[in-house]
């Protein structure tokens, strides 16, 4: 079989608001179906009572009112990732839609387990991926222990799935300096794994890729920065095409 290996969209707030409307839009063009089927999955919220309820409704609406086929389902925790009837669920969509909350318990709910067997299989057959804030934070190469972070904890780097590697996601960017100091922001930039590509995405902002060999754009509201060498940055816009990997 053909690798085709489809969409990714990173993004860095508003997942399922009228800010990302044209994104989406754009995202379920790409995929080449009349009515694309959209897994939703809010496991990056299982630790937040009633946030994965919140997120489903949200997203089933969303996606309707584009002409999608919204499938939302209750993954949650590690064992959900193992469960039959999700399983069965996350077989055959177009695209997987990963909402926010907590990066590092999404890593670990999905690693290693049948659910993300499913889902890089069909990304590699040519279904899209995309995942909003944590959501995005997990498709890198690693992820940041964020409210550690916030916390005064020092950075802690942990290998995320990689579907995006060697990206690396700062979400909310636009905001990052209303919840940590520019020290602890300066040392978090320089404590990221080498060989990591690190970008900062704003909220209602996105970072999407719709084919291989295709160049990465900006779509949104805002902007995304790119880190190069010796913290230098350079910042995109919507409409800007960027040279990444």
């Amino acid at each position: 079989m053909t690798s085709l290996a489809g969409p990714i969209v990173l993004v860095g707030s508003g997942e399922y608001t009228p800010a990302m409307e044209s994104t989406d839009r754009l995202l379920l063009g790409s995929l080449g179906r009349p009515r694309a089927r959209v897994a939703l999955i809010p496991a990056a919220s299982g630790l937040e009572p009633g946030s994965p309820e919140r997120w489903n409704t949200m997203g089933a609406i969303h996606f309707a009112a584009l002409g999608a086929e919204p499938v939302p389902l209750p993954l949650l925790t590690r064992e959900d990732a193992y469960a039959p009837a999700i399983l069965n669920g996350l077989h055959g969509a177009d695209l997987y839609y990963f909402s926010g909350g907590n990066p590092e318990h999404l890593v670990e709910t999905l690693r290693e387990t049948p659910a993300w067997a499913i889902i890089a299989a069909a990304h590699t057959a040519g279904a899209g991926v995309a995942g909003c804030s944590a959501g995005a934070m997990m498709l890198g190469a690693h992820t940041l222990r964020v409210r550690a972070v916030a916390a005064g904890h020092p950075p802690n780097w942990i290998p995320a799935l990689g579907l995006a590697a060697p990206l690396v996601v700062l979400p909310h960017f636009d905001r990052m300096a209303s919840y940590v100091s520019q020290e602890v922001f300066r040392t978090v930039i320089a404590s990221a794994p080498a060989g990591d590509q690190l970008i900062g995405i704003d909220e209602d902002t996105a970072l999407l890729r719709l084919a291989p060999g295709q160049p990465w754009r900006v779509s949104g509201r805002q902007g995304v920065t790119l880190f190069g060498a010796g913290g230098a940055t350079t910042v995109y816009r919507a409409g800007d095409l960027v040279s990444l990997p």
